[in-house]
């Protein structure tokens, strides 16, 4: 059976059916995994009975596919009485699987604020909220703008692994549209350009908010 062009173009609206889902998954899976992110790491910052714990589950969730824990969260937890709807598990999923590394660049960007001015709030009498709130985050989140960026386009391009669960997101859109017309490289082949097409306003999105960040500026 050869490609028909023609026929791939006449799917576009039924492939592009799940888009809407895809980018609302993407959007809360990645919210949900930069504020798991920050309290794993704020965990491992903490009291020193927790920090073996909290790196125990960093560790354990980077180390488990994410497609396993997708099953375990859908299919085995309805044996002991937990069923959750399918869009859930894939946001929570998604979430907790991504969490782990984005822990990690949270880390990363804590580390790289000068340790004197957390000596300087504990001279000025902040508590540890407040030194999160106003001396940790702000600079923090200047830190990790660029490499949380990339983990937005990351996310995005593994929500076609809900499909395993009938989310109704691009892939699922278009396997629907395959199993009724008994032709699979027209749609697929349509899931590929509607996922670059968000992979390139992604990373224009991305490209404008370091530029307002000033992280693109280094004439200065």
């Amino acid at each position: 059976m050869n490609f028909d062009f023609a026929f791939a173009v006449k799917i576009v609206p039924l492939v592009a059916e799940g888009i809407g889902n895809t980018v609302l998954v993407a959007i809360l899976s990645f919210i949900g995994a930069s504020i798991l992110g920050f309290c794993w790491e704020m965990l491992r910052r903490s009291h020193p009975a927790l920090r073996p714990v909290a790196q125990f589950f960093v560790d354990a969730i980077r180390s488990t596919p994410v497609l396993a824990q997708i099953y375990f969260l859908f299919f085995v937890l309805p044996y002991y009485g937990i069923v959750l709807p399918a869009m859930f598990v894939g946001v929570f999923g998604l979430s907790l699987y991504f969490s782990g590394y984005i822990s990690e660049v949270f880390k990363a960007g804590i580390d790289a604020i000068p340790h004197g001015q957390l000596e300087a709030s504990d001279g000025l009498g902040l508590n540890r909220v407040d030194t999160v709130r106003f001396v940790i985050a702000p600079q923090m989140l200047r830190n990790v703008a660029a490499p949380l960026g990339s983990y937005i386009i990351a996310i995005t391009k593994t929500t076609p692994l809900l499909a395993v669960i009938a989310v109704p997101e691009l892939l699922g859109s278009a396997f629907d549209v395959a199993s009724t017309t008994y032709r699979y490289a027209e749609p697929m082949f349509d899931v590929g350009i509607l996922f670059l097409i968000l992979a390139v306003i992604a990373v224009a999105v991305i490209g404008r908010v370091e530029k307002r960040l000033g992280l693109g500026n280094h004439s200065k």
